[in-house]
């Protein structure tokens, strides 16, 4: 019996060897898109990823937002050990896009900036992570 499939393993194995490598890559695709829906019929494709939310540090910040209502600059600076610059840049596309809040506003003569998630942030929070989560399950399918 492990003698068979020995056999039929050698044997995909030597008509996938002979096969282009761009047809191969794409009939792996192909059967991802088949077997990876989150719901019966509907394909996962990682290029359809909310491109604003996958970058690292965008994500950090709607992670860190996620889980606490408000954070400051300094806080949230220090947190993911981002620059000023760094953090205010990534910050400020999350605001243009309406996922985050910025609130600027004095404490004495000393600025504060303090940051929230905005619902259409949260709601493209949660779509991000079920397709992340959609893609992982994919990949565990098809490489068993």
């Amino acid at each position: 019996m492990a003698a068979r499939a020995a056999r039929a393993t050698a044997s995909r194995v030597r008509a996938s060897a002979s096969e282009p490598r761009a047809e191969r890559n794409e009939q792996r695709v192909e059967r991802v898109k088949r077997g990876a829906g989150a719901t019966a019929g509907t394909p996962i494709d990682a290029q359809r990823l909310d491109r604003l939310i996958h970058d690292r540090v965008r994500l950090g910040i709607l992670s860190a937002l996620a889980s606490m209502d408000v954070m400051s600059f300094g806080d949230l600076k220090a947190a993911l050990e981002l620059s000023d610059g760094n953090l205010s840049v990534h910050a400020r596309k999350l605001e243009d896009a309406g996922y985050i809040t910025c609130t600027k506003s004095f404490d004495g003569r000393t600025p504060r900036t303090e940051f929230t998630l905005a619902a259409a942030g949260r709601r493209a929070f949660e779509k991000y992570l079920d397709h992340m989560d959609a893609l992982i399950s994919a990949a565990r399918r098809t490489k068993a």
